[in-house]
């Protein structure tokens, strides 16, 4: 029994810390912003990283221990940001939209299992529920701040300008989480 107890110790404690990386490997990825046309940052990319590797439970843990730190004040968000000020922002919605798509891709894991197809579906999918939530959260705040805002607008300026930005990022996400399956202890 006592090395049962020993065992579920070390595999919680193992757990915390994959999930604590990757809370600071999806803080790094924010930080990077790559200059284009409309710069990006590779936030997205650690989030589809931490569920692709630890899988659903963990990566989600991972992608909320992110946006809580951030949420207390670190500065763990694009441009070394934090604070609640910056969830409750008109990009607020994108960055707790992360929280949503990880939920979908452990919800799909569990249907589909994690297969290197299921996998890229679902992370497909969790971009446009990022997006959904985001672009939502968007318009909300940007109404109540600055006036009315069709979607058509919204899209223009938050979501066409990312799609083949974050299409990239999807597939480097699906080739560093193959290639790291292979070699990380998990």
């Amino acid at each position: 029994m006592e090395s049962n107890g020993r065992t579920a110790a070390l595999n919680k404690t193992r757990d915390m810390v994959y999930i604590g990386i990757f809370a600071a490997v999806i803080a790094v990825c924010s930080w990077i912003s790559v200059p284009a046309s409309v710069p990006f940052t590779l936030q997205t990319m650690g989030v589809f990283m931490a569920v692709g590797l630890l899988g659903g439970r963990r990566g989600t843990l991972a992608v909320l221990t992110y946006i809580l730190l951030g949420a207390m004040g670190l500065p763990v968000f694009a441009g070394f940001s934090g604070g609640v000020g910056v969830l409750l922002g008109t990009t607020g919605g994108y960055i707790l939209g992360f929280l949503f798509s990880a939920l979908l891709m452990w919800g799909m894991e569990k249907v589909f299992g994690r297969g290197k197809i299921s996998l890229a579906l679902s992370m497909a999918a969790g971009l446009l529920v990022c997006y959904a939530f985001g672009t939502a959260w968007f318009m909300i705040v940007y109404t109540r701040t600055s006036g009315a805002v069709g979607l058509a607008a919204v899209l223009g300026w938050c979501v066409i300008p990312f799609v083949v930005p974050d299409l990239l990022k999807i597939a480097a996400a699906l080739l560093l989480t193959n290639r790291l399956k292979k070699v990380l202890p998990w």
